[in-house]
């Protein structure tokens, strides 16, 4: 398996929903290395980084998300190893402040 690293923007009714809590749990339970973010637009944005299958497992996930969101889109594309670093030191997956 090689590894992965995918940048993932949710539109959608994904804040106020616990969206981003989600993405944590599912992310951590998927032992993904990453972050999460809400964005001004009303977006959630996220890093996902691990094995590419349970990378891709993670994004097939986001398109549903939790019980009461509404995702409308699920943007991919390939992130690298200064997207993953944004997250805080010494955490596997971040919350990080809006931007």
């Amino acid at each position: 398996m090689t590894g992965a690293i995918r940048h993932v923007v949710v539109r959608g009714r994904v804040q106020g929903v616990g969206y981003r809590a989600w993405v944590a749990e599912q992310a951590r339970s998927h032992r993904l290395d990453g972050w999460v973010r809400n964005r001004r637009d009303g977006s959630v944005e996220a890093v996902f980084s691990g094995p590419e299958d349970i990378v891709a497992e993670m994004i097939a996930s986001c398109r549903r998300g939790p019980l009461l969101a509404h995702v409308d889109d699920v943007q991919v594309e390939t992130g690298d190893s200064d997207l993953l670093n944004l997250r805080r030191a010494g955490e596997r997956f971040s919350f990080l402040p809006t931007v």
